[in-house]
C-alpha cells in the first residue's frame, strides 16, 4: 500500500519533524539546562512526542507518507495528554491534591510566558502541528 509522495508531502512531513524537533529540544533544554523537574504528565508527553522526531525523520529520509497514519495517532494522544495537562494548570476543574504527579505537582508551573505559555502549552502547540501536517498528509494522499 503505496502512498504517492510529492514536494508537498515532503514540505509537510519537514514541518511535522521541525516542530517535534524543537518540542523534544525545548524539553530537554528545560529538564537538562534549566534544571526543571518533569512531574509525570510532562514524563507522557515526552512518550509520545520524542519517537515522532524519528518517525518523521524515517518518513524523510525514505519519501514514505503512509507514516503519517502513526505520527496523527501519537500526536492526537500526546495533544489530549497535554491538553489535560494545561488544564490542571490554568483551570481549576480539578483539585490540586487529587492529581498523584510524583515530586512535582503537574499544577506547577515553571514558566508563564504572557501570562498562558507554559510548558504544557509549548508541547501543544507541537502536537497540533504535528497533528495538522499528518491530517494534511493523509487527505493529500487520498487516505
Amino acid at each position: 500500500m503505496s502512498v504517492s509522495f510529492n514536494k508537498r508531502i515532503e514540505n509537510l512531513l519537514s514541518i511535522g519533524w521541525v516542530a517535534s524537533f524543537i518540542a523534544t529540544l525545548g524539553s530537554l533544554y528545560f529538564s537538562e539546562v534549566m534544571k526543571f523537574t518533569p512531574c509525570d504528565l510532562c514524563w507522557y508527553q515526552r512518550i509520545f512526542m520524542y519517537p515522532l522526531v524519528i518517525i518523521l525523520g524515517i518518513g524523510i529520509f525514505k519519501k514514505d507518507a503512509s507514516i503519517a497514519l502513526y505520527t496523527l495517532i501519537l500526536s492526537g494522544i500526546g495533544g489530549c495528554i497535554s491538553l489535560y495537562h494545561y488544564g490542571v494548570q490554568k483551570i481549576d476543574f480539578v483539585e490540586e491534591n487529587s492529581i498523584s504527579c510524583g515530586i512535582v505537582p503537574c499544577s506547577g508551573e515553571y514558566i508563564n510566558w504572557l501570562g498562558f505559555i507554559t510548558i504544557p502549552f509549548l508541547a501543544l502547540t507541537g502536537f497540533i502541528i504535528v497533528f495538522v501536517t499528518s491530517l494534511l498528509i493523509l487527505k493529500k494522499a487520498g487516505k
